[in-house]
């Protein structure tokens, strides 16, 4: 009986529970106790127009005017790679410090190498020096031996053409052959007449005067007989074809070496060699070249500071490798910034020009600081898939306090 009641009361209770959470629920729904009204999120325009919300927290253009979000920025940035491939030899500076203009501020290995090979194009340099200085200097005595080399060679040309000029003549005529034939005869006839005449007084005693008178009558038939038969076997002989090729041969040597030795007088009449004193002053040009991209090299071993400022950014330690091109810092001038709009849009860029005074409303600071267009990018930018430029703003009176990074609005 009693454990009857107790269940009944339990459904009671539970049921009295509930209808009280559907109340709650329904309440709550109709916004009885806690009414919300939504509020609008604020419109970012980048053609210059505000809504209502933006109004509220900007400050206002002039009428007509334009409107433009912007932030201050160094007037000097210098993101600085190196121009080599190299090992980082040494890191002179750290994030945060202040340098001078022309201080080292990394420093890269390989000035041993490059060391070599400035040495080597200075000693290129050298010798081509001398051989120009030799050329100008030996002018006399080069003439003077192209001179002798001429007069040697017209002598060797002169032989060579007679001898070449008696082989074409060798072949006698007719005549010539008939008159070295009765030559022949005659002299025969007086060999045989001296040895007629000598026969008997062959025994003679050596001291004879008939007999050596006999015998020298004898010797000179002899000869003359002989003579007469070489020129009678020259005429009719055919010059033999290897003494022809050769003698051509050295004629034609001849004339070359006559020429060569002739053009070598021309060309130093003058002066030295135009040619060699050419070659000489462009190996000379060659030098001086490898020696200024020596010097360049070894200048950009060390990265040095452009300008006085301060280091925003480190990229790499010392002993790593850094390529040619890769940023390896980044510098930049903190006394001396200057305003760049983000946001002003191509429908507003029209009534913006180079020198039209502006004034700059500093959020962080506060303040307003007037100023004027310094420059316009000639190219476009997107922001928010709408085209933008980016103007250059600067302050007529910088304000203190200001820095970098931190953000303005420009008014026109």
């Amino acid at each position: 009986m009693w454990r009857r009641k107790w269940v009944w009361e339990f459904e009671m209770k539970f049921k009295a529970v509930l209808l009280l959470l559907m109340l709650l629920a329904a309440i709550t729904g109709c916004g009885v106790f806690n009414p919300v009204t939504p509020q609008p999120l604020p419109t970012v325009v980048l053609d210059g127009r505000q809504d209502a919300t933006l109004q509220a927290t900007t400050p206002q253009s002039a009428a007509g005017g334009v409107t433009a979000s912007g932030v201050a920025a160094p007037v000097q940035i210098s993101q600085m790679a190196s121009a080599l491939g190299a090992n980082v030899k040494a890191v002179n500076v750290a994030v945060g410090d202040q340098v001078q203009a022309g201080q080292v501020l990394v420093s890269l290995a390989g000035s041993e190498r490059l060391a070599a090979a400035l040495e080597s194009a200075n000693l290129e340099l050298l010798m081509a020096q001398q051989v120009l200085q030799a050329l100008k200097n030996n002018a006399g005595q080069a003439r003077a031996a192209a001179g002798l080399r001429l007069a040697n060679a017209q002598k060797a040309l002169d032989d060579a053409q007679k001898r070449r000029t008696w082989m074409d003549y060798r072949i006698g005529s007719v005549t010539d052959i008939q008159a070295a034939q009765a030559a022949v005869t005659l002299a025969l006839d007086k060999l045989k007449k001296a040895q007629d005449a000598y026969g008997p007084l062959e025994n003679k005693s050596e001291n004879d005067i008939n007999r050596a008178a006999a015998l020298d009558a004898l010797s000179a038939a002899q000869k003359h007989y002989d003579q007469a038969v070489a020129n009678l076997n020259s005429l009719q002989n055919v010059p033999n074809p290897v003494d022809v090729n050769q003698a051509e041969a050295v004629l034609q040597s001849a004339q070359s070496e006559a020429a060569a030795a002739q053009t070598a007088v021309d060309l130093l009449k003058n002066g030295p060699d135009p040619d060699a004193v050419a070659l000489a002053e462009e190996q000379i040009k060659n030098a001086q070249a490898q020696i200024a991209a020596g010097q360049a090299a070894m200048a950009d071993l060390d990265l040095k500071a452009p300008f006085a400022g301060t280091i925003s950014k480190l990229n790499i330690h010392s002993g790593e490798w850094v390529a040619p091109g890769q940023v390896l810092l980044v510098l930049v001038d903190l006394s001396a910034l200057q305003i760049e709009t983000t946001d002003l849009s191509e429908r507003d860029v029209p009534k913006v020009a180079v020198g039209q005074p502006v004034t700059v409303v500093i959020k962080a600071l506060n303040q307003t600081v007037a100023g004027h267009v310094k420059a316009i990018s000639p190219l476009a930018d997107t922001l928010g898939g709408d085209v933008v430029y980016q103007t250059t703003i600067d302050l007529d009176t910088p304000p203190a306090g200001l820095r970098a990074g931190m953000s303005v609005v420009v008014q026109w």
